[in-house]
């Protein structure tokens, strides 16, 4: 096979059904600050046992098409010795990886962050293909504030985007394009728009610069939502129609899909804002879920680092994904959420 038409096997296989991505691809310090709320320190141990739990919870390729890893998790094998990624295969969700090394101040520019790890990229790409990653993530985040965006952020963001995503392809992986416009902040779902747009209208220019084939990426956008210190909430509607307006004037009919990030939202909040999108109609491309926290919450509430907790865990975690494939198909409804299931 060559190399396009495996990529196109990959996103295919990402793109199935109403399924939709776990993204359990946290930095060691993040996942130290979620153990840390439920009492649970973070080793080796206990990061391979979580992951462990995930990935082997019965029925998930139902609803889970593919998972983010960290390129920690590439390493690691259950207790069966089997490796982590290959343990995802056989349960039939394809492997990937967050390759990206974290975020920077950017110089110059106060309140600006950037992401940092292109160099030595078609290398490491070329490790984690061998030990089963198809796909990768990047992310590039961008403050919201006073002059924030600034735009040099806006450019050196989509430009380390575009680099990331064109070695991606050359070098055999699926790239997932991260673009988030954070929750942070008393800003209107009006200014969180005109950020966003202004953030992916230079991502798309950067990414044709790098001559990037737009039908063998993902994208994973924030949708369209105001600032948490700006009260109220916006419901469900006022988030699609924001989302999917700058969609439309943004992002090419070629992408090969857009997976959401959660970016802070309750599990049920992501749940109803993807709902609502989907209920707006066909779009040009699959509106579907790429989700951390918003799907592992209640799974590390019902865990609680004990292996007697495992069965309730994967039960958490196998109902938070049924219902976001749910959303991704439109029949997401809030009662759902206390309806007696058997998943």
């Amino acid at each position: 096979m060559d190399r396009r038409s495996e990529l196109a096997a990959t996103l295919q296989e990402l793109n199935r059904g109403t399924r939709g991505l776990l993204a359990a691809d946290e930095s060691g310090a993040t996942i130290a600050k979620r153990f840390q709320a439920i009492g649970v320190e973070s080793t080796d141990e206990t990061r391979r046992a979580w992951r462990s739990l995930l990935l082997a919870t019965p029925g998930l390729s139902e609803y889970i098409s593919g998972v983010i890893l960290y390129d920690e998790t590439l390493g690691q094998s259950d207790d069966a010795g089997t490796p982590l990624p290959q343990l995802a295969a056989r349960r039939g969700i394809v492997p990937g990886i967050k390759v990206d090394a974290g975020k920077i101040a950017l110089a110059h520019a106060p309140g600006d962050e950037v992401t940092e790890g292109l160099d030595g990229l078609a290398r490491r790409l070329e490790g984690y293909r061998h030990q089963g990653a198809r796909f990768a993530k990047w992310r590039a985040v961008y403050n919201v504030g006073p002059g924030l965006p600034s735009r040099l952020a806006l450019q050196v963001n989509a430009e380390a985007l575009a680099r990331y995503a064109a070695i991606c392809q050359e070098q055999g992986l699926v790239p997932i394009v991260e673009p988030e416009v954070l929750m942070d902040g008393e800003h209107s779902i009006e200014r969180c728009a005109e950020v966003s747009e202004a953030a992916w209208h230079e991502v798309f220019a950067a990414l044709h610069r790098h001559h990037v084939v737009l039908e063998l990426i993902l994208l994973k956008p924030s949708m369209v939502v105001p600032g948490k210190a700006h009260p109220p909430p916006a419901p469900p509607a006022a988030v699609a129609s924001a989302t999917v307006a700058v969609l439309r004037r943004c992002v090419p009919a070629a992408v090969g899909g857009i997976f959401f990030l959660s970016g802070g939202q309750t599990p049920s909040e992501a749940s109803a804002n993807l709902c609502a999108l989907n209920q707006l109609g066909p779009q040009p491309w699959t509106l579907s879920f790429s989700y951390g926290r918003a799907l592992q919450e209640p799974v590390l509430n019902a865990w609680q680092g004990q292996a007697a907790n495992v069965g309730a865990a994967q039960h958490a975690l196998l109902k938070r994904a049924r219902l976001n494939s749910a959303a991704r198909a439109g029949r997401y409804d809030a009662t759902m959420e206390t309806a007696p299931d058997s998943a």
